[in-house]
C-alpha cells in the first residue's frame, strides 16, 4: 500500500509537531513559578500514593495480591514507618540547604510520598491501636484525604490547570481535523 505525496508531508508534520506532553511542559514553564512546581509535585505524589497505598492494603487483605504484609523480626512494619523516615530524609535535605536539592522535583515528590504513608495510617499514630480496617470513618478518611489532595494540587496551580486546558482543547481540535481531512 503506497501513501499519497499528502498524507506522507502530514506524517511529516506530525512527527515535527511537539506532543502534548512536550507541550504540556512548556506550559508549565511558562505559568509555574518553581514554589508552584514543588507544591503541584508534593500534591500529586501525595494523592498518587495515598491511592496506590489504599489499592496495595486492600489487595493484601483480600489476597488478590501475590505479596504479604512487611516485616522485621515477626513484627508487621507499618508504612507510616516508611513516610516518617522519608520525611526524615527530606528534612536532611533540608536543613544542609543546598539550593539545588531543596528544590529538586525528587525532593517534592519524597515529601508527598512519606506525607500520605503517614496520613493513611494516622488514625493508629493517635490511638496507638491498630484501628486501620475499622469500618468507623474509613471511608470519610479515603474520601477527605483523596479531594484534599485534588484540591490542593489544583489549587496551588490555577492557572496553570486552566492553560493546560486549553493547550489540550487545542491539541485534540487540531488532532481531529487533521485526522478528518486525511480520511
Amino acid at each position: 500500500m503506497r501513501l499519497t505525496e499528502a498524507r506522507r508531508r502530514g506524517r511529516r508534520r506530525d512527527r515535527d509537531r511537539p506532543l502534548l506532553v512536550s507541550r504540556w511542559r512548556e506550559t508549565a514553564d511558562r505559568h509555574l513559578t518553581p514554589l508552584q512546581r514543588s507544591l503541584l509535585i508534593t500534591w500529586i505524589s501525595f494523592g498518587v500514593t495515598f491511592g496506590t497505598v489504599r489499592v496495595i492494603t486492600h489487595g493484601i487483605r483480600g489476597g488478590w495480591l501475590p505479596w504479604g504484609n512487611i516485616s522485621a523480626g515477626g513484627e508487621h512494619v507499618h508504612h507510616y514507618n516508611i513516610g516518617i523516615a522519608t520525611l526524615t530524609g527530606v528534612g536532611l535535605i533540608a536543613v544542609r540547604g543546598d539550593e539545588r536539592a531543596v528544590g529538586h522535583p525528587a525532593v517534592a515528590a519524597a515529601y508527598g510520598c512519606g506525607t500520605a504513608l503517614i496520613c493513611d495510617e494516622f488514625a493508629l499514630l493517635l490511638d496507638l491501636q491498630d484501628v486501620y480496617w475499622a469500618k468507623q470513618g474509613r471511608i470519610s478518611v479515603d474520601v477527605s484525604l483523596g479531594v484534599l489532595s485534588v484540591l490542593g494540587a489544583y489549587l496551588t496551580a490555577k492557572p496553570f490547570w486552566h492553560e493546560i486546558g486549553r493547550v489540550t482543547r487545542h491539541h485534540v481540535v487540531a488532532a481531529a481535523k487533521r485526522h478528518g481531512a486525511t480520511t
